[in-house]
């Protein structure tokens, strides 16, 4: 009978979609706390007559009514210009919010250009030389675990096991504080890298086990039957082909450790989150230094994603036509 109803009258259920949906909106903007104390300057004769519950109620309304008209005028844009309307209106969303905590612009400025030319350089510094390492630990592990002998199984088996089992902040104690005691004295920014690169590592070993695990074991028969060694068909053969598969969850854990790599402040290592904390206690000006620094992350990220897309162009080339 639904059905039915629905193919009879699309237009009619289209319009009872929208106002359940702007109803559910609105029920959740006011049980999730929504401020009604702007009601009065818009609306001046509401003031005096709506109690801060009905305030909160008529609020609540009026920004799911404006959600559904924003909804319905971005329907109306092509998808590429919907894309670039949506990020406009979330990042200004973002930027009154953080207007909102009266920020001092002034202190940003003053002290951004020590946080980017210290604290980025650093941090990309360590985030590439653990992106590098940790690669070259995964592929080893990778090939590790898909191997027949059981001890090398074991070994890394048992390294993923361990590294994938502890916090990354535990591991870089460890590191850091735990290889003096055997008598090998080591500095806060390789302890923060050979962290890094073991714990990602790790995660990204399964990762590449499953891509090269995603290849039919016919590529590697047929590349048997041409006379290819094993390394030959691995390098020639499978990895080429299991980057499609690999590609995409490499770039989400390049772009977690270029985040975790704020963990390595802990041992004094001046990256990004270290000097945002020091910067802004010397005026107490912690948000404003908080929030820059997050910037900065998103920024960076930002410019990972770009290059996992135009990597994983590249290697996705064969399935176009």
């Amino acid at each position: 009978m639904i059905a039915t109803l629905i193919l009879s009258y699309p237009k009619m259920v289209n319009r009872i979609v929208v106002v359940v949906g702007i109803v559910v909106v609105a029920m959740l903007l006011y049980f999730m706390g929504v401020s009604g104390a702007w009601v009065g300057d818009v609306f001046p004769a509401l003031q005096a007559e709506a109690s801060p519950q009905m305030a909160r109620i008529i609020t609540a309304i009026i920004i799911a009514l404006l959600i559904a008209v924003n909804w319905k005028l971005l329907g109306m844009l092509p998808r590429t210009y919907q894309i670039g309307a949506v990020w406009a209106e979330l990042f200004a969303l973002l930027l009154l919010f953080f207007y909102s905590f009266d920020l001092s612009f002034t202190f940003i400025a003053k002290k951004i250009g020590f946080l980017i030319t210290q604290g980025v350089v650093t941090t990309l510094y360590i985030s590439v030389v653990s992106i590098a390492i940790a690669t070259v630990i995964a592929l080893v592990g990778a090939i590790a675990k898909l191997s027949k002998n059981g001890v090398i199984y074991g070994l890394a088996s048992f390294y993923t096991s361990l590294f994938r089992g502890l916090p990354l902040l535990m591991q870089i104690y460890i590191i850091y504080l735990g290889l003096p005691q055997v008598g090998y004295v080591i500095g806060a920014i390789p302890a923060g890298i050979l962290a890094l690169s073991l714990c990602y590592g790790a995660y990204m070993t399964e990762i590449f086990r499953a891509g090269i695990e995603s290849i039919p074991k016919g590529q590697t028969e047929g590349a048997t039957a041409l006379g290819l060694r094993p390394n030959h068909t691995m390098f020639l053969v499978i990895l080429p082909q299991a980057m499609r598969v690999i590609i995409p969850p490499t770039g989400n854990q390049f772009i977690a450790m270029l985040k975790d790599s704020s963990l390595v402040s802990v041992v004094g290592v001046w990256e990004i989150m270290y000097l945002a904390r020091t910067l802004g206690q010397k005026e107490f000006r912690h948000i404003e230094m908080l929030i820059t620094a997050s910037m900065i992350y998103w920024l960076l990220s930002i410019g990972l994603e770009i290059i996992q897309a135009r990597i994983e162009q590249h290697f996705g080339r064969s399935l176009k036509r």
